[in-house]
């Protein structure tokens, strides 16, 4: 629904917008200072001949130029170490430094894979990505350019669990202002520490996250609604007492005192009740499918090549949630499921009684120009102008609305229609692919509590973790080029997965202490192995300086410098001995120093 979050977005990006404010009371956006703000709908491509790794460092411009300039100011220094050069490129690496220019390459790096592209993809250019592909680019640009205030609106759609697990900590260590639009609760829940609500044309500051958000409002409404219930029933006492005993003289005073009582009180508002206006249903079944409701054995999707192969039991009564990465085969298998896509191999076997009802996320209606009444009259021929009516009340059509062709509905519209359609057919086993999207809060809780009490069996693939944790009590997840089987729930799965990871990391640790300690075994070997050779230089030096003081003594005698012969013969001795020293000192530094590095 319609709350003007998006325009409040608008309205931050263009003041002018709401400057003048409506009615008699003027207001507007004020900011300090003089903010960057990033909008991911600002963002347009100037030039969409250009790569994706051109457009994504264009960000990085006065990075690329100051890198620019420390190489060429280096080879400068090589011919000129003037000391105004010497700070000129001093005052250039710390600049380089406070840029992050150390780290730029391996952030953007990190980002583009993220968001599902590979090394090919950045020599590829933007025209030739498709609509969600250049919009996920636009997303990598605003989120690598860190604007003073961020604003997102609904950032996780069309994002895998994978991408929207890495946003979510990408943004909790965001040191910078962050304004979420967003009805992705769990994304939500992660990230923000301040809620703001638009509802009934006000808005109201919460502080904490989205789960707190949900109690203080639940409580600041009990609160509200007895302290108004508390006032109305003393206003009502007070009221009577004063028209009992206002028109006998001796009474006449006391009852004007009660109605000054009542005019002195601050009167306590009846709060609104919560915005509620959201579909719901009775699902009734129209037959009882038997304990085995689908059977599949080493099922090999895909079109030209294979996504995945699967294989399990699904029992009546289950809620299988399917996660996975786009693009690896979750939509791909539920229209093999439906006869659409014809499997590579394998098989599969729907059990005894079962009638199923598929939620397509592409909502193909068969004839678009047909109206809401229509279509779902043509769906349910045996029903009644009033039963039809009904049936689309439930889901917020009323009125002339059932008459607006289908082609005019908006996206959340068309779910509901749909939605309409299958549950009033009553299948005991739904298939559905992402129904989730293009509904706000108040609508996947509504559809939370259908499927909650639905008493068929449910197979539907999700990107919205928190609708996936409500209804799900077994996983079918698309990973690492396998799908696995989880007999569980979404939060029982993680847990898991949070084990295996400390596990894991337990491992790792236990493997580099090991590592380290048989590191630590040859290095004390190898220091050894050198202190030993050092001291054995040192006592063959002090032997060979020994024997030089005595070769030097030997020339000062008399019958030696008299001898020349005697006197050559010594002189190349202590030459040999000089050469030898100086071999061992060598050899001793060259061993100290690496000594010292270990």
């Amino acid at each position: 629904m319609v709350h003007g979050k998006t325009t409040l977005l608008k309205a931050i990006v263009n003041n002018e917008m709401l400057e003048a404010g409506l009615g008699e009371e003027r207001f507007g956006v004020y900011k300090q200072g003089n903010p960057t703000i990033g909008y991911l709908k600002q963002i347009d491509f100037e030039d969409e001949s250009r790569t994706l790794l051109d457009e994504i460092l264009e960000v990085y411009k006065p990075i690329i130029e100051l890198e620019n300039k420390i190489a060429r100011l280096e080879l400068e220094l090589k011919e000129n170490t003037s000391e105004e050069l010497i700070k000129s490129y001093t005052a250039a690496r710390d600049r380089y430094e406070l840029l992050d220019g150390y780290t730029y390459k391996k952030e953007y790096q990190t980002v583009i894979r993220k968001f599902g592209f590979s090394a090919e993809d950045e020599k590829k250019r933007i025209n030739e990505f498709s609509g969600g592909q250049k919009t996920r680019i636009a997303f990598i640009k605003l989120l690598i350019s860190k604007p003073d205030i961020l604003l997102l609106d609904e950032p996780t759609n069309h994002l895998d669990i994978g991408t929207i697990e890495w946003l979510e900590g990408y943004l909790k260590s965001y040191n910078r202002a962050v304004v979420i639009v967003s009805h992705d609760r769990m994304f939500l829940n992660k990230i923000v520490d301040k809620v703001y609500e638009i509802e009934y044309a006000a808005i109201t500051g919460y502080t904490g996250n989205y789960s707190s958000y949900e109690e203080q409002k639940k409580m600041n409404y009990e609160k509200q609604l007895k302290d108004y219930e508390f006032q109305q029933k003393e206003i009502k006492r007070l009221t009577a007492i004063a028209d009992r005993f206002r028109y006998k003289p001796t009474k006449a005073k006391m009852a004007l005192s009660k109605l000054k009582q009542i005019e002195r009180m601050v009167k306590v508002e009846e709060p609104n009740r919560y915005d509620l206006r959201t579909f719901s249903t009775t699902f009734n079944l129209k037959k009882q499918s038997g304990k085995n409701v689908l059977s599949v054995n080493q099922l090999e999707i895909g079109y030209e090549k294979s996504l995945a192969t699967i294989t399990f039991n699904l029992l009546k009564g289950q809620k299988l949630g399917i996660i996975g990465a786009n693009g690896i085969g979750k939509s791909t298998f539920l229209k093999t499921l439906m006869g659409k896509v014809e499997p590579i191999s394998g098989d599969f076997e729907f059990g005894y009684n079962v009638e199923k009802q598929y939620f397509d996320q592409e909502l193909a209606f068969i004839n678009s120009s047909r109206t809401i009444f229509d279509e779902f009259s043509a769906a349910f021929p045996a029903l009644n102008d009033r039963e039809v009516r009904n049936a689309l009340a439930s889901f917020l059509f009323t009125g002339e609305d059932v008459f607006k062709e289908i082609s005019v509905l908006s996206g959340g519209e068309k779910v509901r229609l749909k939605l309409c359609e299958i549950f009033k057919k009553g299948p005991n086993l739904l298939l559905l692919d992402e129904p989730t999207n293009h509904m706000d809060i108040l609508g996947k809780e509504s559809l939370e509590r259908i499927l909650n009490k639905y008493e068929g069996t449910l197979i539907f693939v999700s990107h919205d973790r928190y609708f996936v944790s409500k209804i799900a009590n077994a996983l079918l997840i698309f990973e690492n080029n396998k799908v696995t089987y989880f007999d569980g729930t979404y939060d029982e799965y993680m847990e898991k997965r949070q084990k295996e990871s400390e596990e894991e990391q337990v491992v790792v640790i236990k493997e580099k202490e090991k590592k380290n300690a048989t590191n630590s075994y040859f290095a004390n070997k190898e220091k050894n192995k050198i202190n030993n050779r050092i001291k054995k230089i040192e006592e063959q030096i002090n032997q060979k300086e020994l024997e030089m003081s005595e070769l030097e003594q030997e020339m000062q005698k008399e019958e030696v410098c008299s001898d020349y012969i005697k006197l050559s013969e010594i002189q190349d001795k202590i030459k040999n001995v000089t050469n030898e020293i100086e071999f061992l000192m060598a050899e001793w530094e060259e061993l100290g120093t690496k000594l010292e590095s270990m």
